[in-house]
């Protein structure tokens, strides 16, 4: 075997032209440029070969070795911690190791639309030990030695005594997180806000904490008519938190919370409304909506709008109740508009995801340049702490799966939390019959049960009486779900964006255990969603599609009528 260098000095065996021979030997069977040069007496014969032609001659030779080896020269794995784990050990990904934007990536689930695909897997290990809201060790050190990346305390954010005091003694919390911090600084310097950070950052204190400082330090209006701040949320279980939270913390300042949602029945609604002046209204679209048609309550006297999970409240079927509800109210565009007898309402905006088309909306009522956009590291990120799994799994074979699963679940850890996700409430109906078969105790939530039911589900899963609950994507938007520690994506979910809401039901702030996150897939959409979900891992980018800045309107050019036309 001849091993291929810059040159070459060969011993022919008998007369010099040997060498020349061997020379056109190698340009015609291995396409290499080179030359002889004869040697005196006593010196060995020298054959050059130039730089470039070993070069392709050595690529040549790695390809068909890699041919032959079926993807064997793919060398993602080194010694150390794995990012990327799979069934094939030669695709898995160190954790050191990132594709750029333009490489070409391999993919475990590449071949994942061919049925012999079935029982090959790959896991995305955690490479955080902490929510990505909460620095790491190191990170905090660093803040320590660097006192100008050190976040504010609650007091340096100008918060008041009543509320520090609610929120360590009641909620165990002496120190906001860096997200948390930039919101309230600009809430309370009187800003509009769009805040948009990953599941479970703590989005909601954000909010709240500002808002009703605010409120206490403005004093109550007892005379006037209709709510001084509006939190609007997508679902009545939503709102029900929301207002515990609110409910304890506006204790402290003496200030009266109220919550309305479907369910309850207009005149239920009503008798909320009617009892007493209300300084924070939490509320759905649809309830609300009704009651401003039946002049139920008024919103000329807001003070704060909030729109929270605004990425579903955006969606097609609240934007219509959305937008009746935001040309009712007045937006201030300007921070100096929030104070005085004119004033108007300050506007906030938080979403896990950044909400779609929300220029279209707000720049109907508002500048939409007045909006200070705060945005996680984080954001549309794959959690880097949480341990999520993907198994290519047969159609016929996923409730099988499933119940092994949950029993092995039921048999190692007792009192763990799982949310199993389906697509709809029939397939959440017909696997709650499978798991009763099988002496599997669970609770069933979906859209079609009426709310007051849905509530107390949802209440004795939180309370622990109930371990295992099968649910729709109602469950997935804004819930504090701080006991659940393993997801299951027995459907998998039908956008990227849904799937980063199902898997922030796990390692949230707060949460004891960081929690897992397994999903089934079996049709060929699920595994388009899923290739780009294992190209952002192995990139470590954001996953595609996601919108990130708010887009102005495009204004409608109108075509000018001819003078006949008129």
């Amino acid at each position: 075997m001849l091993a291929f260098g810059s040159r070459f000095r060969l011993q022919p065996r008998g007369r010099e032209p040997a060498a020349a021979r061997l020379g056109a030997l190698l340009r015609g069977g291995l396409g290499l440029r080179c030359s002889w040069v004869s040697a005196g007496s006593g010196e060995l014969p020298v054959i050059r070969i130039p730089q470039r032609a070993r070069l392709r001659a050595e690529e040549r030779a790695k390809r068909a070795a890699g041919s032959r080896a079926a993807g064997a020269a793919v060398r993602l794995a080194r010694p150390g911690r794995l990012l990327i784990m799979g069934k094939r050990p030669q695709l898995n990904q160190h954790a050191a190791y990132t594709f750029g934007k333009l490489a070409q990536v391999p993919l475990v689930s590449r071949g994942w639309k061919h049925r012999k695909a079935a029982g090959d897997y790959f896991v995305i290990n955690n490479t955080r030990s902490q929510p990505p809201a909460l620095p790491e060790g190191e990170e905090r050190e660093a803040a320590r030695e660097r006192p100008r990346g050190k976040v504010p305390s609650f007091g340096e954010l100008g918060l008041c005594g009543e509320l520090r005091d609610c929120l360590r003694d009641t909620m165990g919390i002496s120190q906001p997180t860096r997200l948390q911090a930039r919101t309230m600084a600009a809430l309370l310097r009187g800003r509009n806000v769009l805040c948009a950070a990953e599941p479970g950052s703590g989005k909601t204190l954000s909010y709240l904490l500002p808002l009703l400082q605010r409120l206490g330090s403005e004093g109550g209006e007892p005379g006037t008519s209709g709510p001084r701040s509006l939190v609007l949320v997508p679902s009545r279980e939503l709102a029900d938190q929301v207002e515990q939270v609110a409910l304890t913390l506006a204790a402290s300042l003496g200030l009266r919370v109220r919550a309305v949602g479907g369910g309850r029945g207009m005149g239920n609604v009503k008798l909320t409304l009617s009892r007493g002046p209300i300084d924070l209204l939490i509320s759905t679209p649809g309830v609300l909506c009704k009651a401003l048609r039946r002049d139920l309550v008024a919103l000329c006297n807001l003070t704060h709008l909030v729109l929270d999970e605004a990425d579903t409240l955006f969606d097609e079927s609240f934007v219509d109740l959305l937008e009746d509800i935001l040309q009712r109210t007045q937006i201030a565009s300007h921070a100096s508009e929030t104070h005085g007898v004119e004033r108007k309402a300050q506007l906030v905006v938080t979403g896990a995801t950044f909400p779609g088309g929300v220029g279209e909306l707000l720049g109907k009522i508002t500048d939409l340049g007045s909006i200070t956009t705060i945005k996680s590291k984080g954001l549309h990120h794959l959690m880097p702490h949480v341990r999520q799994k993907f198994v290519k799994v047969k159609r016929a074979d996923k409730a099988t799966d499933l119940l092994q699963m949950l029993k092995e679940l039921v048999a190692e850890k007792a009192g763990v939390g799982v949310l199993v996700f389906c697509n709809s409430a029939s397939t959440v109906n017909w696997l709650g019959y499978v798991l009763e078969d099988h002496g599997i105790k669970h609770s069933r939530l979906q859209g079609n049960m009426q709310a007051q039911k849905r509530s107390g589900i949802f209440g004795t899963f939180q309370q622990g009486l109930i371990d295992i609950l099968l649910c729709t994507d109602i469950a997935s938007r804004g819930l504090d779900t701080q006991r659940v520690q393993v997801v299951i994506n027995y459907d998998f979910p039908l956008t990227l964006c849904d799937y980063i809401h199902r898997a922030g039901r796990v390692g949230r702030v707060g949460s004891k255990v960081l929690g897992a996150v397994v999903s089934f897939v079996t049709h060929p959409w699920d595994v388009e969603l899923v290739q780009k979900i294992e190209t952002a891992a192995r990139q470590k980018a954001i996953l595609p599609g996601m919108e990130s800045e708010i887009r102005q309107p495009v204004k409608k050019i109108l075509p000018q009528l001819s003078n006949n036309e008129n």
